[in-house]
C-alpha cells in the first residue's frame, strides 16, 4: 500500500515517527509550514524555518525513504501579528524553490481584516508562481469561515480547481464540494475527524478530489492515522483501488499542478550542513 500524507508538521516529530510511517506505507508527505506553537518575534525566523523546509526535513526523510516537499506561507494565525507582516514581501523568493508544491497553509483562524488581506494577497501569489494553494479554514465558526474562504477564492486570480480546502468536517464538506475545490480531512485522535467519521463521509460523497492527512503537529495527534483511515476503509467494504485514489492518486494530482513533485526519494546524503541524523552505532 502507498501512501501519500499531504499535510504533516514533520517538524513537530521524532525520527521514530519517520521510521513507523515508512513501514505503514507512507512513501511521500507534503509539510505545510505553520505556527511555532509560540509567537515568532521576527521575519527571521520564519526565513530559518522556510530553510529547514527545504533543506534539514528533507535530508531526514530521505533517510528513510519518504519524498519530502513543502508549502510555504504566512500562516493565519500569525498573520494579525504585525511583526511577521513583512514575511508577505519576501515569500516570492521561496516560491520559486523546487521543494515548494503550493503557497500553505493561508487561510483563516479568527477572521479577522489582517487575515483577509494576508489570504488574497497570498492567493495572488499562487497564481503569479503557478502554484496551487493550501487553504486553512478555521476551527471556530467553520461554516461561516469557509463561506468567506470561498468568497475569497471567488475573488481572486487562482481557479477553484488549484485549491485545497482543508481541516472540512460533516458540516463544512458539502458547500466546499460545490466551490470546486478539492477536499481535505485532518484525523486526528481526540478532535477534528477520525477515521470512522471519514469512512461515513466517502460513503456519502465518494472519492473524488477528497485528500486524507494526519497534520501530526505539536499537540495529541497521530503521524499514522492516513494507514488507519486506509485499513478502516477496507474493513467497511472500499476496494484497493478507492484507498489508493484517496492516500496515493488524489494527493499526487493535486500537487501535480505545481510541476514540481518529484516522488523519487533522492539518496540520502550521509550530512546536511554538516551534521547527521545518526546518533550512536546506527
Amino acid at each position: 500500500m502507498r501512501i501519500f500524507d499531504p499535510h504533516i508538521h514533520m517538524t513537530s516529530r521524532t525520527t521514530d515517527d519517520y521510521r513507523a510511517m515508512y513501514a505503514s506505507g507512507v512513501r511521500a508527505l507534503v509539510e505545510p509550514s505553520f505556527w511555532l506553537g509560540q509567537p515568532r518575534t521576527s521575519p527571521a525566523s520564519f526565513f530559518d524555518y522556510f530553510d529547514a523546509l527545504l533543506g534539514w526535513e528533507p535530508f531526514r526523510a530521505s533517510q528513510y525513504g519518504i519524498a519530502h516537499h513543502c508549502t510555504l506561507a504566512l500562516n493565519p494565525k500569525e498573520a494579525n501579528d504585525p511583526r511577521c507582516l513583512p514575511v508577505l514581501d519576501e515569500l516570492p523568493r521561496y516560491l520559486v524553490k523546487d521543494g515548494v508544491v503550493a503557497v500553505g497553509e493561508i487561510g483563516y483562524d479568527s477572521m479577522t481584516p489582517a487575515e483577509d488581506t494576508a489570504l488574497a494577497t497570498q492567493l495572488q501569489l499562487a497564481a503569479e508562481h503557478g502554484l496551487p494553494a493550501l487553504v486553512h479554514t478555521p476551527h471556530r465558526d467553520k461554516l461561516a469561515g469557509l463561506r468567506r474562504t470561498i468568497d475569497v477564492v471567488r475573488e481572486s486570480a487562482l481557479p477553484p480547481e488549484h485549491v485545497l480546502l482543508d481541516h472540512l468536517n460533516e458540516t463544512t464538506v458539502k458547500e466546499a464540494a460545490r466551490s470546486g475545490s478539492w477536499l481535505g480531512f485532518s484525523i486526528y485522535p481526540d478532535t477534528k475527524m477520525d477515521e470512522d467519521r471519514m469512512v461515513a463521509v466517502l460513503k456519502e460523497h465518494g472519492t473524488e478530489k477528497v485528500l486524507v492527512n494526519s497534520a501530526a503537529d505539536w499537540g495529541n495527534s497521530d503521524p499514522l492515522k492516513t494507514r488507519k483511515v486506509a485499513d478502516a476503509m477496507l474493513a467497511a467494504g472500499f476496494g484497493a483501488d478507492d484507498v489508493e485514489t484517496v492516500l496515493w492518486h488524489n494527493p499526487v494530482a493535486f500537487y501535480g499542478l505545481s510541476g514540481r513533485l518529484q516522488l523519487d526519494v533522492p539518496v540520502p546524503e550521509a550530512l546536511h550542513e554538516g551534521n547527521s541524523v545518526l546518533r550512536g552505532g546506527e
